[in-house]
């Protein structure tokens, strides 16, 4: 793969740029990292934003909901292509994995990025 893998944070409202800005301030990373809002726009507006984003490179999709808008427009621009994966329910440990590790194919960056936020989920000992 000549380029890293492009993530793209989609999200409700302002949590996808929230998300890429603690990436950056904890890795140092800033150019790993797209983020995409669904706010304002319906879902042509948001597929549009969508595709900008990706800029047609291969691409891990990290999607907030595992439903809604962001999820069927995401579903749609990935159908069928195998250099665009997608992932639902992001958090920060998935996305911290993912830019360690933007070498990998787009389904393999992004199981392991889903791994990673998986066990990044507890209920701690009180």
């Amino acid at each position: 793969m000549s380029e890293p893998l492009r993530g793209v944070i989609v999200s409700h409202a302002a949590v996808a740029q929230a998300l890429k800005s603690a990436v950056a301030a904890i890795t140092g990373v800033e150019d790993a990292l797209v983020s995409v809002s669904n706010e304002g726009c319906d879902s042509g507006a948001l597929t549009a934003r969508l595709t900008a984003a990706i800029g047609g490179q291969p691409a891990v999709l990290f999607v907030d909901l595992p439903g809604g808008s962001c999820l069927t427009s995401s579903i749609r621009l990935a159908k069928g292509k195998s250099d665009i994966a997608l992932v639902t329910g992001v958090n920060l440990a998935m996305l911290l994995d993912f830019v360690f590790h933007r070498d990998l194919p787009p389904l393999e960056a992004a199981r392991r990025a889903a791994e990673a936020g998986s066990r990044a989920i507890r209920t701690p000992a009180a």
